[in-house]
């Protein structure tokens, strides 16, 4: 029989990511009061001794549950809360020899996260995040979003009986809006930037008392993005890949995504690391920007333009923990243009049948350039993640096609004339 463990069982601490402040478990639920949260995000720590008496790689293999909640041990919940049905997870992982052979890498694997419940990565960190806050007895949710956080966020509340409420910017593509509403979501659409919806998001959620799903200050929502890592893991039976290449905005799917390989490799479960790259788009690279000068914090950029609205953020909130998975890993952060990146949705879908939104295929698109530096070549096992569905956004999809339905007449020569 399998041990439960109770989340006081599981987390030793949280510490701070910039002066390393140790808080026990509910001590504090956001961030550092001393740093703020600027400076202050925290680390989840687990007691992994205890842990790995009991998640084993033998364990694992006997569990049914095809699901991120096969973790359960190194997540933050007692439990897989009945409500959250949607299944969330363990992806498909791609494996596409004759792609890897155009880009100039030995083994390429696209794992496909637009296929989750909402339609994009976010799910993994929203599903634990309403776990944590029904857990809490919380009864209102909020997020800023640029949209898929905010309609992942939705539809788990929905799915909880919760009340969300969601700032995104008046920008945001239709598609996530009309997902947040059809959800039932009650939608502030913000007249500015993300940066400027996320800053009002936290200072009501402070005044009200609201459960907050945003971005890097709720240390507990990377917890569920690690889980990706954990798949790759035991979808590749096990053997690490060389490298890993994800989009990036805020910096807390790539901080994610470390954590995870750094926790399975405390528990015995894999013997070595993978190297860690992000890419973001050229008009909304600060991380990019304080990667190449050495910096350990990003500095907020001017004012972001992108195509890839998902990772248009000129201000990112997990710097910190983003910078250092670039570092620590031996990877790197590069930047791509826009046109990289509409060509990147073209490729995925005719190469390797996967349809991504912009930030989706942003990864991607930065496998070229990774390539072309030598940064990465013809021995090295990459795994590339998508982040978004690409009806995320068919606006811009239909901007990265170069044709367009041709009109014909319902008559069998007008269409043998055309074709």
């Amino acid at each position: 029989m399998e041990v439960v463990l109770q989340p006081s069982e599981k987390i030793s601490h949280l510490s701070c990511d910039s002066c390393g402040r140790r808080f026990a478990p509910g001590e504090v639920e956001l961030t550092c009061p001393d740093c703020g949260p600027e400076l202050g995000t925290l680390t989840v720590h687990y007691h992994i001794e205890r842990i790995r008496a009991v998640l084993t790689r033998a364990v694992l293999a006997q569990r049914s549950e095809q699901s991120h909640w096969r973790y359960l041990e190194m997540l933050p919940v007692a439990e897989r809360p009945a409500v959250l049905h949607p299944r969330v997870g363990w992806t498909p992982l791609y494996h596409l020899p004759e792609l890897a052979r155009r880009e100039g890498v030995g083994t390429l694997w696209i794992k496909d996260d637009g296929i989750n419940p909402s339609a994009s990565f976010k799910d993994r960190a929203s599903s634990i995040g309403v776990a944590h806050a029904l857990e809490g007895g919380r009864e209102v949710i909020t997020a800023a979003s640029t949209g898929n956080a905010a309609s992942s966020v939705s539809l788990f509340a929905a799915c909880a009986g919760m009340r969300a409420v969601i700032f995104v910017p008046a920008t945001a593509p239709e598609a996530k809006i009309a997902q947040l509403l059809i959800f039932g979501a009650e939608v502030l659409a913000v007249g500015g930037s993300y940066d400027q919806a996320f800053d009002l998001c936290l200072e009501v959620a402070a005044r009200r008392g609201w459960y907050c799903r945003n971005t890097a200050v709720n240390p507990y929502l990377g917890e569920g993005k690690k889980t990706a890592a954990f798949e790759i893991c035991e979808q590749l039976g096990w053997e690490v890949p060389d490298a890993v290449v994800v989009s990036v905005g805020d910096g807390c799917i790539i901080g994610g995504l470390w954590k995870g390989f750094c926790d399975f490799h405390a528990l015995g479960l894999i013997d070595r690391l993978p190297r860690i790259f992000g890419v973001q788009a050229r008009g909304s690279a600060p991380l990019v920007e304080a990667f190449e000068r050495g910096a350990r914090t990003a500095r907020p950029g001017e004012e972001a333009s992108t195509c890839a609205d998902s990772i248009c953020v000129g201000h990112p909130r997990d710097h910190i923990k983003a910078l250092r998975a670039a570092r620590e890993s031996g990877g790197a952060l590069v930047a791509v243009d826009d046109e990289d990146i509409l060509r990147a949705i073209r490729r995925l879908a005719r190469e390797a049948g996967v349809f991504a939104e912009p930030a989706g295929a942003t990864g991607f698109a930065g496998l070229s350039t990774l390539v072309a530096a030598g940064t990465l070549g013809s021995s090295d096992r990459v795994v590339v993640l998508v982040t978004g569905n690409g009806l995320k956004d068919v606006a811009t999809a239909r901007g990265a096609v170069e044709r367009e339905p041709v009109p014909v007449e319902p008559d069998i020569d007008a269409v043998l004339e055309v074709i």
